[in-house]
């Protein structure tokens, strides 16, 4: 079955605006778990506007899953997750401005940062995903880095899905398949919702895991939290 790592920083957003610790980061970390979810995702920025730097070193000990932290590898990213040691850091390429991520690695034009990075992550036992398009390069270059893993950005399918999911998912499964062939495992995020995830989770069958934050946190408002874990993760029983 595909792991769900729930992405928590739209809780911390929402505790940001007001101050305080209303909602509490950390409680809602552990009841995501304790609902089902086999991970946890924080994306710690350089102005903090949502995760805090303070969030993640709250988060290392209570994490009892996995705890994936992803962002662009500026040197006061690459220092925290060398102190905090997560299961997992993805690497993104977002400005420190972007407002959310928007696109994947170009690879090949990057590949002595991202190798020093893989390698230093190693060392230190860290599961290092890199964030990439469907472009066959990118994977190919991601895996001559030494990455354990790359995470598909799926927005372009998520946008195209309800047109015609059939060709939307087509590059995802392509890519996902060149990935596996390079020995690498696949992870995949962005814009996936109740609506989109169990076709592509069914079609890429060795799919590892998904991280989804926007689209469970507002589902949530509505459904609860504990029922939008387990209506998501009923969309990754089913290969």
């Amino acid at each position: 079955m595909t792991k769900l790592s729930v992405n928590i920083n739209k809780v911390a957003t929402i505790r940001n605006a007001r101050g305080g610790n209303i909602p509490d980061v950390v409680k809602v970390a552990v009841d995501c778990e304790l609902f089902g979810a086999e991970g946890i995702t924080v994306h710690p920025r350089p102005d903090e506007r949502h995760i805090r730097y303070s969030d993640v070193y709250a988060l290392r000990s209570i994490i009892k899953t996995e705890l994936n932290i992803e962002g662009y590898p500026c040197a006061s990213f690459v220092d925290l997750v060398a102190k905090v040691r997560p299961t997992q850091v993805t690497l993104v390429p977002d400005a420190p401005d972007a407002i959310t991520s928007n696109a994947g690695w170009d690879t090949k034009k990057h590949f002595d940062l991202l190798n020093e990075l893989v390698d230093v992550f190693k060392e230190q036992g860290i599961r290092t995903s890199i964030f990439v398009d469907t472009n066959p390069t990118a994977i190919e270059w991601a895996a001559k880095a030494g990455a354990d893993r790359v995470e598909l950005y799926t927005e372009p399918y998520a946008t195209q899905y309800p047109i015609d999911k059939k060709n939307a998912v087509a590059p995802f499964v392509e890519a996902a398949r060149l990935a596996k062939n390079l020995g690498m495992g696949v992870n995949a995020g962005h814009d996936l919702n109740l609506d989109n995830l169990a076709f592509l989770n069914q079609q890429i069958p060795w799919l590892e895991e998904v991280s989804i934050g926007h689209a469970l946190i507002a589902d949530a408002l509505y459904l609860g939290l504990k029922e939008t874990i387990t209506a998501y993760k009923q969309q990754l029983i089913s290969k």
